[in-house]
């Protein structure tokens, strides 16, 4: 079986983890956002597509959900001594080795698809992560702080504001303008099953969708699209997705954010067991729906809710 999984940054790469569990001989793609990535330092920083690859490979810091475990950060309070900052975005001794052989690839004119696969020679994931497109695209946000109005890099609304003022717009700046990545409609075009994991609907699975033919070449695949509904009992599992949803007029319910992704892109919609009452609401709309446990409590919970999403797959392809 060979699945395309949209993936954004820690609820992304523990489903996927799950799902290698789930199913252990398919062959998984992984289409990674890119929109959360930031230039500091001088380096490259691809957040998502490192938790991926480091959480598949065995060296995320399981407690937090991303950077890397046994952390150090002499390197930071280095830089903070000569008054460099950001201090706000925690890059650790360990995170920076990989930023600065990304940067080095990429002033060197490797793309940054080949940089990952570069990565990934020696985390060895088990599958293959591509990004979303080589082209910078960087999600933005506009907010108002003390009566100005700006847009702040989704990194410093999301780690330094913490997401504590209204969300007035998000823009995957240069999403328009950019290419998918090598291997990302391929990967599409010859997928058996397409999942949206419990990812950020905005700015993780909704930044993936915003490159030009992306979303289209999803909707026209002619294969099961099943996603996983990152809200439960109407929040976020986890993060502040609540925030960035109300920035594009969708309500923080598991039924609203199957209705944004929309029936002619959604087969089918897993929602937690709590939200079981939206069942028939989502499925007056077209889309296939189950009530099942979507909480990732554990590996194998993890991998429940991929067995689940990939017998819906099964159901809405009978």
């Amino acid at each position: 079986m060979r699945i395309v999984v949209l993936a954004g940054g820690i609820g992304g790469a523990r489903f996927l983890r799950g799902l290698q569990q789930a199913a252990p001989e398919a062959d998984v793609t992984v289409i990674g956002n890119t929109g959360d990535d930031i230039h500091l330092f001088g380096l490259k920083i691809c957040p998502d597509l490192d938790t991926v690859m480091y959480t598949l490979g065995g060296g995320i810091n399981e407690e937090q959900g991303w950077g890397r475990t046994d952390e150090s950060f002499r390197v930071k309070e280095e830089l903070a001594a000569y008054g460099v900052g950001p201090e706000w975005f925690g890059l650790g001794d360990r995170d920076f080795a990989t930023h600065i052989v990304r940067t080095q690839m990429l002033a060197a004119g490797y793309p940054l698809s080949a940089v990952t696969e570069a990565l990934c020679t020696r985390w060895k994931p088990g599958v293959r992560l591509l990004p979303m497109s080589d082209d910078r695209v960087e999600t933005h946000v506009a907010v108002e702080i003390d009566g100005e109005r700006k847009a702040v890099h989704f990194q410093e609304y999301w780690v330094k504001l913490r997401a504590s003022v209204p969300a007035e717009a998000v823009v995957p700046v240069g999403a328009d303008q950019a290419k998918p990545a090598p291997g990302v409609l391929e990967a599409i075009a010859a997928a058996d099953v397409i999942l949206f994991p419990p990812s950020n609907p905005v700015v993780s699975v909704g930044t993936i969708l915003a490159v030009p033919g992306i979303r289209e070449a999803i909707a026209d695949a002619g294969v099961p699209v099943v996603g996983l509904s990152p809200i439960v009992g109407d929040a976020p599992v986890r993060g502040m997705a609540d925030k960035v949803l109300a920035a594009v007029g969708v309500e923080a319910t598991a039924a609203a954010v199957a209705s944004h992704y929309g029936s002619g892109l959604l087969d089918g919609w897993l929602v937690d067991t709590v939200d079981a009452g939206v069942v028939e609401e989502v499925e007056a709309a077209g889309i296939r729906c189950r009530a099942v446990p979507l909480l990732m409590t554990d590996v194998d919970a993890a991998a429940e809710m991929a067995r689940q999403a990939l017998a819906l797959a099964a159901e809405v392809t009978a």
